[in-house]
């Protein structure tokens, strides 16, 4: 009878030897042989136990790896997607800048010059986050842009009138996106816009501060929505700034919004600096007021800076 325990504890401890030298190596799908209902058993229930975990926490870290690998992959083609450089005419100055606060972005600017010395620019904030958001942000900026394609004559209210239609047949009723698109004609000085649902751009001239007015509910919610256009004339020294809410809503700690009034308070100091500049302090300020140091949203900011006569 001793010699028979004896066999079964040596054959045991051998079996949880192997089992470590197993994990060791890397294996965690190895499980060990348990041997009646001592401690030496219990033991070995337990390394069975462990190692299934493990192989479980392999195959999820596994899968996070991958799937992180394929956002920064989205990442890398959504940034692509933005500009890539300011844009100038001789009166005109336009830059932006997307923040994400994950990984892919579900805001939108785009700027562009078309063929009869005019400038299109266009600043968008799709419903939700994460890739959706995202891929129809890639969405709208392919449909905005073939529309302008080749086009002599830009009616931004058609502009955005077809992009509604399209957004609202080819997603769901839960996606929708606030967007504002104007054209800047060079040879007048002449700003036309639309605006859909998204927040009014601020425009400062000589310390005055106007906002350019909403023209028509936000883009893809219904089939019918009707927009409008406004004109204005921009200004020698005038500075367009169209931005998401992202700017302006982040909360501190008390829950008190960032605001649409600090957010021109730091454009009004900073309203002779360049583009950079004002972008960066403008961030600057909204993340100071959470105190975090996280994005809560998606920040995004498109910048027109008249110039010349």
């Amino acid at each position: 009878m001793g010699v028979s325990i004896t066999r079964t504890v040596t054959g045991a401890v051998h079996d949880l030897y192997e089992g470590t030298e197993k994990v060791k190596e890397g294996d965690f799908s190895h499980r060990i042989a348990v041997r009646g209902a001592d401690q030496l058993a219990e033991l070995s229930l337990e390394f069975n136990r462990m190692t299934e975990n493990l192989q479980r926490l392999i195959v999820v870290e596994k899968e996070k790896e991958r799937l992180s690998s394929e956002l920064e992959i989205a990442r890398d083609v959504q940034q692509r997607l933005f500009p890539k450089a300011a844009l100038s005419l001789p009166s005109i100055h336009l830059s932006g800048i997307c923040h994400p606060a994950q990984q892919v972005s579900g805001d939108y600017y785009d700027f562009l010059r078309l063929e009869n010395s005019s400038m299109a620019m266009a600043i968008g904030d799709v419903a939700g986050k994460g890739m959706s958001a995202a891929l129809l942000m890639a969405t709208i900026q392919s449909a905005m842009r073939s529309q302008l394609t080749g086009a002599a004559e830009v009616s931004t209210a058609r502009v955005v009138s077809l992009l509604n239609r399209q957004i609202y047949a080819n997603t769901g009723p839960e996606k929708y996106v606030t967007f504002y698109f104007g054209v800047y004609d060079e040879a007048t000085g002449m700003l036309t816009y639309t605006n859909g649902g998204h927040p009014s751009p601020i425009l400062l001239r000589d310390g005055t501060i106007h906002k350019l007015e909403v023209t028509g509910t936000v883009v893809g919610a219904f089939a019918a929505s009707q927009y409008e256009e406004r004109r204005i004339a921009l200004a020698a020294g005038d500075l367009l700034v169209a931005y998401t809410d992202g700017i302006t809503e982040p909360e501190n700690a008390y829950g008190e919004m960032f605001g649409e009034e600090r957010l021109i308070d730091v454009l009004v100091k900073y309203q002779s600096a360049g583009a950079p500049e004002i972008v960066s302090r403008s961030l600057e300020a909204a993340l100071q007021w959470t105190g975090l140091p996280e994005l809560q949203d998606d920040m995004t900011m498109l910048i027109a800076q008249r110039v010349g006569a």
